[in-house]
């Protein structure tokens, strides 16, 4: 099973920012090897378009034919995207009139930079990064945020009785990435004096090892992982704490938005409808996915799955549809991230959310 914290390290991201230019050439397949289960019927990358075929007189004229677009993820496929696979496969995108490629990601793959230079038209990102793409000059809009409540906890042993995180940092050893927003945030919050921090390893040996130690965590992932190492996790949120950025958001550049709005729009749409079928049941698509990312095992997808939905059903979605936003969150993050010395300054929330109105 992969561990999620270092595919959203933050300054790694920050590195790529900088790193990696606006321009960046796109992904080809063979860079993602975790594709998105089918054979792609895209075109050859410089190859014109096939003439369209011509109808009998007196036939129906055939309907217009799907507009092809593509979504990058910004990891290998897991529970996390199972809503964007449900959508494809339950038909959702094709009803809107799109077909769609979804481009596994991994470990460095920039996602920001490919959508805002058009390599692809939709992407997945975290509210934290967009906020700063945006300040760096990057004109990436978010359209539809599938976690509500970022998965990001601290793990530590049930028998420590700990009753949440501030207790955590009272004692023992706290392995974590110092320089994250979030960590920063707690670190600010409770200060890190009194316990012993570590450098995070992406893995549970030493947790299951060791009853003194404590780590960062996505609730999905290590506490499942640790468990069944058999191993007495207990994780608690970050979210809870006050420093909550929405997850898995769904980005596209300001030019498509500005181009074609409608397509746009399809693609939340069928986003949304897909999200729903595999709350519903997430059978099919774990099936899927579960094809293209064989680290993970079947029932760590069943288990992943059931841990991340009240993340993403909440009350507010069932009163205003999944995928909500709004912009007392995005204010309230912009304003954390400057506090903590991230941004100079915040980007203005009502451009960032334009294309939610």
């Amino acid at each position: 099973m992969h561990f999620p914290d270092s595919r959203r390290s933050f300054l790694r991201r920050l590195a790529s920012l900088a790193a990696v230019p606006l321009l960046a050439p796109a992904c080809s397949r063979s860079q993602s090897p975790e594709g998105d289960g089918r054979a792609s019927s895209a075109s050859p990358q410089g190859s014109a378009p096939a003439a369209p075929s011509q109808s009998a007189p007196g036939a129906a004229a055939p309907s217009a034919p799907a507009a092809k677009v593509k979504l990058a993820l910004n990891w290998v496929p897991e529970p996390e995207f199972g809503g964007f696979y449900a959508a494809r496969e339950s038909g959702a995108f094709a009803k809107e009139g799109l077909d769609v490629e979804i481009l596994g990601g991994g470990a460095g793959v920039p996602v920001v930079q490919m959508v805002a230079g058009g390599q692809v038209d939709f992407g997945i990102s975290g509210a934290d990064e967009v906020l700063t793409a945006r300040a760096r000059g990057a004109d990436v809009l978010p359209l539809f945020a599938v976690f509500q409540t970022s998965p990001q906890a601290i793990m530590t042993h049930e028998s420590r009785g700990a009753k949440g995180i501030a207790d955590i940092l009272k004692s023992g050893t706290l392995a974590i990435e110092p320089g994250l927003p979030y960590a920063a945030y707690l670190k600010k919050k409770y200060g890190f004096d009194k316990v012993k921090v570590v450098p995070y390893d992406g893995g549970v040996a030493r947790f299951v090892a060791d009853k003194d130690f404590s780590q960062q965590c996505f609730i999905t992932a290590e506490p499942i992982a640790a468990k069944r190492k058999g191993s007495d996790p207990a994780a608690f949120l970050v979210a809870s704490e006050g420093f909550n950025p929405y997850v898995v958001v769904v980005i596209t550049r300001a030019a498509l938005w500005k181009e074609n709005p409608e397509r746009v729009r399809a693609f939340v749409r069928a986003t949304r409808e897909g999200w729903r079928t595999y709350l519903q049941d997430p059978t099919r698509s774990n099936e899927i996915m579960a094809k293209l990312n064989t680290s993970m095992d079947a029932e760590t997808f069943v288990a992943a799955a059931e841990a991340q939905r009240p993340l993403i059903e909440t009350t507010e979605t069932k009163e205003k549809g999944l995928g909500v936003m709004t912009s007392e969150r995005w204010e309230t993050l912009a304003k954390q991230l400057v506090d903590l010395g991230v941004l100079e300054k915040a980007p203005p929330i009502d451009e960032v959310l334009v294309a939610t109105r």
